[in-house]
């Protein structure tokens, strides 16, 4: 464990050096996230999920920091460039942009025109004219005028030492640096549409002809811009006018107005425009798509979280439908477990005669299984299957489901695994109608890029993508808890510990034993040890004989827990189900050296409420009634609406008309309203008012004013 690297992050986050490298000796140890945050509390000053990530990401940046100063380290000492003094620079460098900026001068490189120049014997004269003390150079070239060394007149020998300056120039630390400020201060953003594509790329219109400060620039407008860059149908400019960038080269280095001060300013503007502008440029566009990608990613991290947190609708018996106009409604029952019990197709939207069939077969069905409720995903003829179903009066619940995805996860392995036999749609129906018991269980199985609740996902960066949606698929996993004898594959692969091969095994295990019967049973599967078990156990929910089991009490605090009923004179089941029980056990004096107030809350708080699910209680939305295109709408209609996803600019909503609407961040509120996600989020019922409507562009702009 590096010390520095704990005083800086502690300082970064402002947080307790002790805590924070508490974490980092946990995370050393193999702890996961999930498990630091919740079972570590005393160690870590009861720090959420949320820091103790960031330590974890910053722990892993300055590691890999220091892996690339080794290297550097070892090229110069192998090729016997590396000096004390270098040494000590390196050493001290606190970012990769530093350290990059130090190693410069010293990297292997390809030829370049410089390179050329100083095999031509040329370095001498760029030497003397950089040195600004009045020399003459044309004189002073005439002297390195040499044929056979390819400097066949005294312009190619001044042209060749100006090469030389210029790279000299482009190197220099502390020019990199001040330019890198200017860029910052005095940059623009600037977008120009290529004439060619004017037509072609009207989707990007609104930035044909861009231009504001690179410090004002939103993460949504940049990426916006860097797609239709790399579409072709953009270029940009991402740097301060030319004029000041030459002219911080000839304040900082330009010392005199004489022929060799001349040539000097030639080179300085040569290596800006060269060498400096598109190498700052980089380095800038870079730390602005890294912000941008960074703001992409969070929210959508943020839009997934509250869609993989919905409410469950539970283990109920679930008649699904997935809608088609032309191959018509692919149907499946589900039992409470989500077994698939039954399935055919019906056709809601087809002739009379089908109509009459599809009616009856949904009444037959729904005596036949004793169904519960109806889910019906939201794509095509999905407002109209739902209009005919509520037409029957079956007396169940009739959902909308959002089934973003839910194609890709019936082409999935998984699904084929589930379901060998059974065709694409049919899987899809099955997705549709698991999606309404248990969002969170069934939308683990797919790419969280597919579930639709995300913006730019397939411009930013990839590996940052993974890792956000990553982390926040196994918050919401652990934060729920997994039933072990039930779980997929899939889910058990996000509990803390676990993965996809202790995740096969647990479901091999199964398979070959029954359901466990106790959280210790988890030690007898295949590669399954002490440390896995410490990690995995406490998220995971058995219904046995040890009622702890069910709790998301750690099996480690089990005997404290006995002790507590001992001293109240109860059994634990009483100390669960018995207020009264729970009332006699004064928690400070059960403090110990392992074992804090933080910790003794959070038990007291299960044992009230053992494996409580901590997502909201479900509720049935419906859309308005006669509103199922985008052609029924006109301004200032006021409808029900579910935000399907919260960006940086508003909110879109479901209204029922197959196309989303916009809800600018300007009319989310009647008051001010810095973040759209203070006001919404992804799954929240809302109402709102039609502001415009085009039909032909499929545009809806909505609003949530009052007025």
């Amino acid at each position: 464990m590096n010390d520095k690297h704990i005083q800086r992050i502690s300082q970064e986050l402002a947080l307790s050096g002790k805590h924070v490298k508490a974490v980092a000796s946990l995370i050393d140890e193999g702890a996961t996230v999930p498990f630091i945050s919740r079972y570590r509390k005393e160690a870590t000053g009861s720090m959420d999920e949320v820091a103790v990530g960031k330590i974890r990401d910053r722990l892993t940046e300055l590691a890999e920091l220091d892996k690339r100063r080794d290297s550097i380290l070892s090229s110069l000492a192998e090729r016997g460039l590396l000096t004390d003094e270098l040494k000590i620079a390196i050493e001290n460098a606190k970012d990769k942009t530093i350290l990059e900026d130090i190693y410069l001068p010293h990297r292997p490189r390809r030829q370049t025109r410089a390179s050329i120049a100083k095999e031509r014997g040329l370095a001498p004269l760029a030497k003397s004219i950089f040195k600004q003390e009045g020399i003459n150079p044309k004189l002073e070239a005439k002297r390195f005028v040499d044929a056979d060394k390819d400097v066949p007149d005294i312009e190619t020998a001044l042209a060749g030492a100006r090469d030389i300056i210029a790279e000299d120039v482009s190197e220099q630390s502390k020019i990199r640096g001040a330019l890198r400020v200017l860029f910052v201060k005095r940059g623009r953003f600037q977008s120009k549409v290529v004439k060619k594509m004017m037509e072609e790329g009207q989707k990007f219109r609104d930035w044909f002809e861009w231009d504001e400060p690179l410090v004002r620039v939103a993460g949504h407008r940049a990426l916006a811009m860097f797609r239709g860059e790399k579409e072709k149908v953009l270029r940009l400019f991402l740097r301060p006018p030319d004029d000041e960038g030459v002219g911080l080269l000839v304040r900082e280095l330009v010392h005199g107005s004489g022929p060799d001060a001349q040539e000097v300013g030639l080179a300085l503007e040569d290596s800006y425009k060269r060498l400096l502008r598109p190498s700052i440029e980089n380095e800038v566009r870079a730390e602005i798509k890294k912000r941008a990608d960074a703001e992409a990613i969070g929210v959508f991290a943020s839009n997934l979280r509250e869609l993989l947190l919905a409410a469950p609708l539970g283990q109920k018996r679930v008649l699904a439908l997935d809608p088609g106009f032309r191959t018509g409604a692919k149907l499946t029952v589900l039992d409470a477990q989500g077994a698939l019990q039954d399935h055919t197709a019906i056709y809601p939207t087809g002739s009379k005669k089908q109509q009459t069939d599809a009616a009856q077969i949904l009444r037959d069905l729904c005596s036949r299984y004793d169904v519960e409720a109806i889910a019906i995903g939201n794509g095509t003829a999905g407002r109209e299957t739902e209009a005919f179903v509520r037409e029957l009066g079956l007396g169940v619940p009739v959902v909308l489901v959002n089934e973003s995805g839910a194609s890709i996860y019936s082409a999935s392995e998984v699904a084929r695994r589930e379901f060998p036999d059974l065709d694409l749609t049919v899987r899809g129906s099955v997705s549709i109608g698991r999606r309404l018991m248990d969002p969170l269980a069934e939308l683990v199985k797919i790419d969280p890029k597919s579930i639709g609740v995300g913006q730019y996902q397939h411009d930013v960066d990839q590996t940052a993508l993974k890792k956000g949606l990553d982390d926040v698929v196994e918050r919401c996993v652990n934060s729920v808890g997994v039933d072990l004898n039930t779980a997929s594959a899939e889910l058990l692969t996000h509990v803390s510990g676990l993965g996809p091969v202790l995740a096969e095994n647990i479901l091999a295990y199964r398979d070959e034993n029954g359901s466990f019967s106790s959280r210790r049973e988890l030690l007898k599967v295949a590669r399954l040890g002490p440390k896995a078990f410490e990690q995995a156990a406490g998220f995971l929910r058995v219904k046995g004989k040890e009622i702890l089991d069910s709790s998301a009490v750690h099996p480690e605090r089990y005997d404290l827990v006995k002790k507590m009923a001992r001293d109240a004179g109860c059994s634990v089941a009483e100390l669960v189900t018995n207020e009264d029980s729970r009332a006699r056990v004064d928690i400070g004096s059960y403090v110990s050296e392992d074992v804090g107030l933080p910790t003794l809350r959070d038990i007291m708080n299960e044992l009230a409420k053992p494996g409580r699910d901590p997502r909201a209680g479900f509720s049935v939305f419906s859309f308005a009634e006669g509103v199922n295109d985008i052609k029924d709408l006109h301004e200032g209609m006021k409808l029900p609406g579910i935000v399907t996803n919260v960006t940086k600019f508003g909110a879109f909503v479901d209204i029922g008309v197959h196309q989303d609407g916009l809800v600018h961040i300007s009319q989310l509120s009647d008051g001010f309203v810095r973040d759209p996600s203070d006001v919404v989020a992804a799954g929240k019922e809302v109402e709102v008012t039609v502001l415009s409507v085009d039909v032909q562009r499929r545009r809806i702009g909505l609003s949530m004013k009052n007025g």
